[in-house]
Order: structure tokens, then C-alpha cells, then sequence
């Protein structure tokens, strides 16, 4: 735990060029909001989000160790899932999709998938002055032992950090 705690403060230290928040945080549940602009078109940034996952997602945040393993298909009841060695990983499926406009998934990302919770992660784009407006919201609520104001943080700074490296991609076409 002292590793992750180290590398997401490593991450949150860092020029994100973003707007991260932990929204709230209880015994039941957190809310976290990442907002971002980013010099690109949203139909750019939609096509990354939902087609090209592999291309922007961190390695350090896999099961498997790389982002290559990553499968996204872009439709409601799609799978946001992982290849692994002798398997696979559901992270999170979609349950809304308005290209190029609109992305939610439900599911628990990385440790959150084998907790007893359920997330709500909404990826919103919109277009101003031909640049678009990225807003990220993922609420996450149900039972972990404890509570989760010490997870909050943690998860918005692995949520930040993708939206950077989605950022940079858009911009640049490489992750960083």
C-alpha cells in the first residue's frame, strides 16, 4: 500500500493541466470529478476514449502490465475488459454511449471490481472554440471495510493521470 500511496502522490505532484477533485468522500461511497480542456476536437478525444484505449491507458494501471491488453467495445452492454495471460478482466461496460458527446460505464476499475461496490464513471465532451471540454465524474458507492476517504484520493489520482495521457495523446499522439 505504501508504493501506491507513493506513486499517486508522485502523480498528483505532477502539471496535470487538470482540474481534480474528490467531490466527497463517506463510509458508503465517493464522488471524484476531473475536468480538462484539451486543444483537440471532441470527436478526436471521443475516438481515443472509446476506440483506442490501448494507446493512451497507463501500463501501471493494467492487471496485465500493459495497455496493448486493453479491449473496448463502444456500445451499450460493451465490455471496457482486459487479456490476460490464462484469462481475462471485465473492468467496467457501458451503459450510455452519444457519440461524440457522452460515455457511461458502470463497474469497479483496478481493486475496485473485487470490492463490494458499484461505480458510475461518466466521460463528458463538449466543443468550445473548437477545443473540447472534458469532464470526467465516477461515483462509487457500497461496502468496503473501513471507509472509503482513504481510497477517494488514490482512485482520483489514477483517474487524473488518465486524463492526462488522454490529453497529451489528443494533442501530441503520445501519451506524455
Amino acid at each position: 500500500m505504501t508504493k501506491v500511496i507513493a506513486a499517486v502522490l508522485l502523480v498528483l505532484g505532477a502539471s496535470l493541466q487538470a482540474s481534480a477533485e474528490v467531490v466527497d468522500a463517506g463510509a458508503t461511497g465517493f464522488s471524484i470529478k476531473v475536468s480538462s480542456e484539451v486543444n483537440a476536437t471532441p470527436s478526436t478525444v471521443f475516438r481515443l476514449l472509446s476506440e483506442q484505449i490501448g494507446r493512451w491507458w497507463d501500463s501501471a494501471h493494467t492487471f496485465s502490465g500493459s495497455a496493448a491488453n486493453l479491449t473496448i467495445e463502444p456500445r451499450v452492454g460493451g465490455c471496457f475488459c482486459e487479456r490476460l495471460r490464462n484469462g481475462a478482466v471485465q473492468l467496467i461496460f457501458f451503459i450510455q454511449l452519444e457519440t461524440p458527446r457522452v460515455l457511461v460505464l458502470h463497474g469497479g476499475l483496478g481493486p475496485l471490481g473485487s470490492m463490494g461496490v458499484a461505480g458510475a464513471m461518466e466521460w463528458d465532451l463538449e466543443e468550445r472554440s473548437g477545443r473540447a471540454q472534458l469532464q470526467v465524474v465516477y461515483n462509487v458507492g457500497g461496502y468496503i471495510k473501513g471507509d472509503f476517504t482513504q481510497l477517494a484520493p488514490l482512485v482520483d489520482g489514477v483517474i487524473t493521470s488518465q486524463v492526462k495521457r488522454l490529453k497529451a495523446v489528443s494533442e501530441t499522439g503520445r501519451p506524455e
